[in-house]
């Protein structure tokens, strides 16, 4: 994952023999702020140049950070230092912005940041107040989920989505309005026709897919094909539609997509289940690669929750129905027949180890085109579950702790039989009541990547100037 740029500067006293006094020890926090981000190995910093203590420093710095390409601003504040220095600041130093103070208590930087977030407030401006010794774990890891979720919305701004045929099965919560897309996230749609990926898909040569089709005979754990809708030609153009999509992002140069399928390619060519499989996934046959967001049906919303989940995480994300709740177990089924990667069968950046777990198996006859559905059960482990979606045209977002659980296989193949036995599930666990879950979670997608992924999202809602609201 791309290193998060930030720019740091630490604000200072206005009255020179002040500022003078405590110049040493002012700069030696923002040190301390800088060696503890970039020893992470996730963050670069722009270190401001020296304390600020007039407007004419603060807007030299700020455009300095500006030309650098910081994504997020962070405002040291170690001692008292006059709000208009950040004031000043604002006008060239890119947002999101993140204040920081130190709690010793000889040393004025709680009263600095306190003033400085009322005159934010003043100007309408949004930021995240973080406070603690930088030394702690728990305070580096504080600003470091603010960093990862703030620059996670700023790198939406100049993307493109490719929208391969638009709205799925009556789905009005899979298509999104372009204006507002453009307006709030920066993000420019470009919608595309599906018969590219078959036109571009034959141009793949032969002993390409040829190979492709080998290594996932030799790596997955079986292949169930038969004369009907799982054969080799099936899985073939399965692959060739995988290509196609590649080769189609990089001319277009889009960042993410979404395959509307259903209803067309799923009834007269194949699925795009593997080809959505492997662009979520981190590598595919040919070696590593960076996951490449893709949603079916063309779920824009679930799409655009995922893109930022990979900003923010560097993770492949999890896409999935919010299929069944089984109460004997207080257990949810989550399953989609496209859009699961490999990754989540064991949640290895191995690919060998995940697909000794997944299976190739006929796709549901509900899909008469066939091809091969990607079977896996989701590896255990905690999960922040998420989802983008709109009321009356303004956006809000959802967030769901969550634990994915494996039973005795064949306990979950017996569940997973009740359902739809070709499609991958991650049984998952919810602290929150099934009403409650069902009464407030907006649609029929949810997202998801391991980890605890709160704190993050908290502060890129923050970012968006959205609404969230956590289901536990």
């Amino acid at each position: 994952m791309k290193k998060f740029k930030v720019g740091l500067l630490t604000m200072s006293d206005g009255r020179e023999y002040l500022h003078q006094l405590q110049y040493d020890m002012n700069l030696q926090y923002q040190h301390d702020i800088c060696k503890r981000l970039e020893d992470t190995g996730l963050i670069e910093v722009i270190e401001g140049a020296a304390p600020v203590h007039s407007n004419y420093e603060a807007r030299k710095e700020g455009e300095r950070f500006r030309q650098a390409g910081a994504e997020v601003t962070i405002f040291n504040y170690a001692i008292w230092c006059y709000p208009q220095f950040t004031a000043a600041a604002v006008d060239f130093a890119p947002g999101p912005y993140i204040l920081f103070c130190n709690i010793h208590p000889s040393e004025c930087g709680m009263v600095g940041m306190m003033a400085a977030a009322g005159m934010m407030d003043q100007l309408g401006l949004v930021y995240e107040k973080i406070w603690g010794d930088i030394g702690e774990d728990d305070v580096l890891q504080r600003l470091l989920m603010c960093v990862r979720g703030m620059a996670a919305v700023n790198r939406l701004r100049g993307n493109t989505y490719g929208n391969f045929g638009g709205r799925p099965m009556g789905m009005y919560t899979a298509v999104a309005n372009l204006d507002q897309w453009k307006k709030k996230f920066g993000i420019d749609v470009e919608n595309l026709e599906q018969y590219d990926i078959l036109r571009y898909g034959e141009a793949v040569p032969q002993e390409k897919v040829r190979r492709a089709r080998e290594w996932l005979e030799q790596s997955a754990g079986r292949v169930e094909y038969n004369n009907t809708n799982l054969t080799v030609e099936k899985l073939e153009k399965q692959i060739r539609s995988y290509y196609a999509l590649r080769k189609l992002a990089e001319e277009k140069k889009l960042d993410f997509l979404g395959i509307k399928a259903h209803g067309d390619l799923t009834d007269w060519y194949v699925t795009m289940d593997i080809a959505e499989a492997f662009l979520n996934d981190p590598y595919d046959w040919d070696g590593p690669h960076e996951p490449i967001v893709a949603a079916t049906e063309s779920d824009m919303d679930g799409a655009l929750t995922m893109q930022i989940f990979k900003y923010m995480t560097g993770s492949p994300v999890l896409f999935a129905d919010v299929r069944h709740y089984e109460k004997s177990k207080d257990l949810w089924f989550f399953g989609n027949s496209g859009t699961a990667a490999t990754y989540y069968a064991a949640g290895s950046w191995n690919p060998k180890v995940n697909m000794r777990k997944v299976s190739l198996l006929p796709e549901t006859k509900d899909y008469p085109a066939g091809g091969a559905s990607v079977h896996h059960f989701a590896a255990p482990g905690k999960m922040t579950m998420a989802r983008l979606a709109r009321k009356e045209g303004e956006y809000y977002l959802t967030l769901v702790p969550a634990e994915i659980v494996n039973m005795e296989y064949h306990e979950m193949q017996a569940l997973a039989s009740r359902a739809t036995p070709q499609w991958p599930v991650a049984f998952t666990k919810l602290s929150v009541p099934a009403e409650k879950f069902l009464s407030l979670y907006p649609c029929n997608h949810i997202h998801g990547v391991y980890g605890d992924w709160i704190s993050a999202w908290k502060c890129a809602a923050k970012a968006m100037g959205i609404k969230v609201q956590i289901l536990d």
